[in-house]
């Protein structure tokens, strides 16, 4: 016969006052729930990312072109180098993520020049953004040649960049966009970060 209290949880077994032997299989029940309703945007949020960017890392955007990390950032979608070859430059998505600050590179195919295809993203994504008048030429150290657009606002401070990813052939070259968003009052804190970065975006080899 047993001498135990019903309901009692032994202290080693204890977390907070709940059982957590208990806690594992609520929890694998939430992550399924989570998916099921929600899809993987919710799980991102509930689970935390832990993928720090490392001195050395260089990011893999696609047919031999590079860009390097800031230092310390979450590196949520992509991959380095270090990890795969053969992606390609219209497909490859890479996210990057620090306190309130959002990176995001993608890929696509665009016939035209970099100041044309940052348009034509504008208009078609948020054509009633407040995105700054006139775009400003940016050239990265290898020599690359794009435009940037810039807005503010109540909601934060947003930055774009487009690239065509050749020097030789800017026109037929895959475009690259740069999407940096910021909350309020943090653009400041990394806008250094984010310029060594976009300087840091190297083309691939030209055929």
């Amino acid at each position: 016969m047993s001498t135990g209290i019903s309901g009692w949880v032994p202290v080693e077994h204890r977390w907070f006052g709940l059982d957590r032997r208990q806690m594992r299989p609520a929890l694998f029940v939430l992550v399924v729930a989570l998916l099921l309703i929600y899809g993987w945007p919710a799980l991102n949020a509930v689970v935390p990312w832990d993928n720090p960017t490392k001195a050395g890392d260089v990011l893999d955007l696609g047919d031999g072109a590079t860009a390097v990390p800031p230092v310390g950032w979450q590196l949520e979608d992509g991959a380095l180098v270090s990890d795969r070859t053969g992606v390609s430059a219209t497909s490859d998505n890479v996210k990057l993520v620090k306190a309130g600050t959002t990176i995001q590179m993608s890929g696509a195919s665009f016939d035209g020049t970099a100041a044309q295809f940052l348009d034509q993203v504008i208009t078609s994504e948020n054509p009633e953004a407040d995105i700054s008048g006139s775009p400003a030429t940016f050239t990265t150290t290898s020599g690359l040649v794009g435009v940037v657009r810039s807005a503010s606002g109540t909601g934060g401070d947003e930055l774009l960049a487009a690239f065509k990813m050749s020097s030789t052939d800017p026109v037929r070259a895959p475009a690259l966009l740069v999407n940096v968003s910021a909350v309020p009052g943090e653009f400041q804190q990394v806008s250094s970060e984010i310029d060594t970065f976009l300087r840091s975006i190297t083309p691939g080899a030209d055929e």
